[in-house]
């Protein structure tokens, strides 16, 4: 795939031009090592867009600095590899100091099209032991990076704030998980890595000046206009809540599952990071967990906007010797759950193609999840189908009838959404194009990532490219790639995924 051109000269490997902001900071921050090579590596996949986005020649992609740079087996010029501490929440508990295990920043390169930074770095994920490893080998396998890779870019082609994915390689090393399996290294991109349990870190080990030299950082690099304010670190606490709160909504309306909202895996920045146990929404379920490892179901599907708002608090105690008084913080925190609301209903209003907002709407969207539930309907087919109802045309309905076990309760839920869209004089053809441009049809589904890594693991990574070609215009017809919008088969029913990877 040809990635567009950007207005100014594309890159080299050799020649991007690296440095490394987070590296300025106290070397507490972080501890500088060298990636530990992996022998023999090959391309696995790459994306065009992450490329453009650095201004990288995407022929580079397929060169052999290219893919020993990004494994890790050579440095890029002026690279200044780290990893770096932070600690964290795990499933509600202090975990304590954790960090970068198996992942190592390479620097930062020019992305004048990215907003307020103007840069991206680069982050190898499985490139070998760090310092905070704990008990891991500090690698990545074959499947978990495809899935990261894959969910990354899909992520993004939704319009959902997202770290990107530049490439995948791979090593025939084993390495082992439950079984043994082949090492992978992402070079994930984002404008920062630095999460909630940056900031823990310093707060639970009592180390203000540290704190402060961190908060300051993303302050000046991210959010500079804080400066002019009386209290810049209740923006920048206020600043993230609401970003956090925007993402889960957008999460929520498109049915996506992250499985492991620790804080450590929480972006400063209001992106979705760490993509390990996700999911996203088939068979609605409304407490439905993507992650086997969850067994309490902390952070299933209906429990993500309270615990985005948990994390939000956890981050405010860590920022509270910044911020200086109690009240500010909790002042800066109640933004959290009207910013969630808001955004969801604005991102639902859309996709029932509803210009307009009425005081009994919220029942009708309860109304629609309520059925969705008790049916178990496919989110995504549903949204997308949804479109096509005429009210007033009861042949339109037909396709949506066959999703539900009682027909009868979306029978009077779509008399009541028909007299709704009436109201507005809302018209067919117009709200059609419009749904259909926020309600995808095609997603990142547990099943299409197993046929696609299981043919990686047979070395045919011809899938994974489709598959990244299909999701990266989720909203198109695709009328070719049908088969990628179809219900999972039986044998999908048995997919797991867990922490493990």
């Amino acid at each position: 795939m040809n990635a567009p051109k950007p207005p100014y000269p594309l890159y080299r490997t050799d020649t991007l031009p690296l440095e490394n902001s987070f590296a300025a900071l106290p070397p507490a921050h972080y501890t500088a090592l060298m990636p530990t090579p992996l022998p023999d590596p090959y391309l696995v996949c790459a994306s065009a867009s992450t490329a453009a986005l650095i201004g990288l020649d995407f022929a580079e992609t397929s060169t052999e600095s290219f893919i020993e740079a990004f494994t890790g087996n050579r440095l890029l010029p002026e690279s200044k590899p780290l990893s770096a501490v932070y600690s964290g929440h795990q499933f509600g508990v202090w975990a304590g100091q954790l960090g970068d295990g198996r992942a190592i920043l390479l620097g930062d390169v020019p992305a004048p099209e990215v907003e307020p930074s103007g840069r991206l770095e680069l982050q190898l994920k499985g490139a070998g032991l760090t310092p905070y490893s704990r008990m891991g080998d500090g690698r990545a396998v074959l499947r978990s990076s495809i899935r990261e890779f894959l969910c990354s870019e899909a992520m993004a082609a939704l319009g959902i704030p997202t770290t990107r994915a530049l490439c995948v390689t791979g090593s025939d090393q084993l390495v082992m998980r439950e079984q043994a399996e082949t090492a992978a290294v992402t070079t994930r991109v984002a404008q920062s890595f630095v999460r909630f349990g940056s900031f823990e870190h310093w707060f639970y080990n009592e180390k203000h000046e540290e704190l402060k030299v961190l908060a300051d950082y993303v302050i000046d690099r991210f959010y500079p206009w804080f400066r002019a304010s009386a209290n810049p670190y209740k923006d920048l606490l206020t600043e993230v809540t609401l970003r956090t709160a925007h993402m889960i909504a957008h999460w929520q309306a498109v049915g996506f599952m992250h499985g492991v909202m620790n804080t450590d895996n929480m972006s400063i920045l209001g992106l979705t990071l760490d993509y390990g146990p996700f999911g996203f929404m088939e068979a609605f379920n409304t407490t439905h967990i993507c992650n086997h490892t969850d067994q309490q179901g902390r952070y299933s599907y209906a429990r993500q906007p309270q615990i985005g708002e948990w994390n939000c608090y956890a981050l405010g105690q860590a920022l509270l010797p910044l911020i200086g008084d109690v009240e500010e913080t909790q002042a800066a925190l109640r933004i959290y759950k009207p910013a969630y609301s808001e955004k969801f209903e604005e991102l639902m209003h859309a996709k029932l193609g509803l210009k307009t907002r009425q005081s009994d709407d919220r029942q009708l969207i309860d109304g629609l999840f309520g059925i969705l539930q008790d049916s178990h309907v496919d989110f995504t087919t549903f949204f997308r189908q949804l479109g096509n109802l005429q009210p007033g045309n009861s042949d339109s309905h037909e396709d949506l009838r066959d999703l539900f076990i009682d027909r009868a309760a979306f029978d009077a839920w779509a008399l009541q959404y028909g007299a709704r869209l009436q109201q507005e004089n809302s018209i067919d053809g117009e709200r059609k194009l419009a749904m259909d441009a926020v309600n995808p049809k095609y997603i990142l589904r547990n099943y299409l990532a197993q046929i696609a890594i299981e043919k990686a693991q047979n070395k045919d990574y011809s899938e994974v490219s489709k598959l990244l070609q299909v999701l990266e215009k989720p909203f198109d017809e695709q009328p070719e790639n049908e088969k990628y919008a179809a219900l999972p088969p039986d044998w999908a029913n048995d997919l797991e995924v867990s922490c493990s990877s």
